[in-house]
């Protein structure tokens, strides 16, 4: 490795990025934010309190994790510096591999920055369903479903389950959940489409191999700005009761909220809180993020005519395989690793990695 050079190229890389990340204004918005954090009446608005936390939350590990990398960086210089100098090999050994954990943090923190759609800074609305695959297609969703939240718990992401369809034999059929971390719909956005298993079944007696496949849906989550209204009578409200899996509570009362938008027929619903009116106010919002979702399809549809440009996303998007060899392969960017449990336990960051740099260069293309 060509040190020297290789601190030269990071450095101009981290000022890059630091330039695009705007230091100063994101200070500054911390300051804000922590003056708006110490208000004593804050929580007298929940929503307000909880927006402006996670905000505050995420600036600061911004602003901290750059200034970790910078105060890396200049301590990588001086190592190398003083292992010249002194002629010690163990010291150029060290500052080699700094060097190297240097270059994946510069390379991870220059993914962010591609991340400037009209709704990656939102948080995001996930729904995952069982396809076609039978009972190990609603087992492979719950093992995705599982994968995404060790995901957001490794980023000490906080999620909100808000409703989970349980299967008869073994895993869901569906389930919808929110990752509530700026950003999280641009990151995570790219895990939208089919997913599919190859493995030895559990469930077949003969012991075959299986193929299943299961949908991720991820949607921005809506805010007030967006203003999308919702008459009355454009929904259905059907009231159930809520149920779960084998020997979970069941509750006794009719809370469970089903909404059906009949324009277009999105259908939506939520169990998961204790009453019919948290229940009926989740789904709502659901619905709402889904309606934006449509929106925002119509509009890229009327570019892409404009265009004269197909879809350049690929319905299926990922392959896991656990039989005859271990693997994850991303359909689109060819990234993979051998490791499937690791992936499956949460490790995804390369892919999701490779999937942000891979948009922005179809998207470039496409606009060439």
């Amino acid at each position: 490795m060509d040190v020297p050079a290789e601190l030269k190229e990071l450095t101009a890389t981290l000022v890059s990025i630091e330039s695009v990340l705007d230091l100063d204004t994101l200070r500054r918005e911390v300051s804000e934010l922590e003056a708006q954090a110490s208000v004593p009446d804050l929580w007298d608005d929940p929503d307000k309190a909880q927006q402006v936390n996670s905000r505050l939350s995420y600036a600061q590990g911004e602003v901290r994790r750059v200034e970790d990398i910078r105060r890396r960086l200049d301590d990588a210089q001086t190592l190398w510096d003083l292992a010249e100098e002194m002629d010690d090999p163990d010291s150029r050994a060290e500052a080699e591999t700094e060097v190297a954990g240097l270059r994946r943090a510069i390379d991870e923190l220059e993914v962010r920055t591609l991340l400037s759609g009209e709704y990656d800074s939102r948080e995001a609305l996930m729904t995952i369903r069982s396809e076609a695959g039978g009972v190990d297609a609603a087992d492979f969703a719950e093992m995705l479903m599982r994968m995404y939240l060790r995901w957001a718990e490794r980023h000490n992401y906080p999620v909100d389950v808000m409703d989970t369809s349980y299967a008869e034999e073994a895993g869901i059929k569906s389930a919808t959940f929110q990752v509530k971390a700026p950003y999280a719909y641009g990151t995570l956005s790219v895990e939208q489409g089919t997913h599919r298993l190859v493995r030895i079944s559990p469930f077949d007696n003969q012991g075959r191999r299986q193929t299943s496949f299961v949908g991720v849906e991820v949607l921005p989550v809506v805010e007030s700005s967006d203003h999308v209204e919702i008459p009355d009578d454009d929904i259905r409200v059907d009231v159930y009761r809520s149920s779960g899996p084998g020997g979970q509570g069941v509750n006794t009362t009719d809370s469970a909220v089903r909404i059906t938008h009949l324009p277009t027929g999105i259908v939506v619903s939520c169990q998961n809180e204790r009453s019919q009116i948290q229940n009926r106010a989740s789904a709502m919002a659901v619905l709402q993020a889904k309606l934006l979702e449509v929106r925002r399809q119509q509009q890229q549809a009327t570019m892409d005519a404009l265009k004269d440009a197909g879809n350049s996303w690929g319905n299926q998007m990922r392959s896991y395989v656990l039989h005859p060899y271990q693997m994850v392969k991303d359909l689109r960017t060819d990234y993979e690793v051998g490791n499937p449990q690791g992936v499956l336990d949460g490790d995804i960051d390369g892919f999701i990695e490779a999937g942000i740099r891979w948009r922005r260069s179809a998207d470039h293309a496409a606009n060439q």
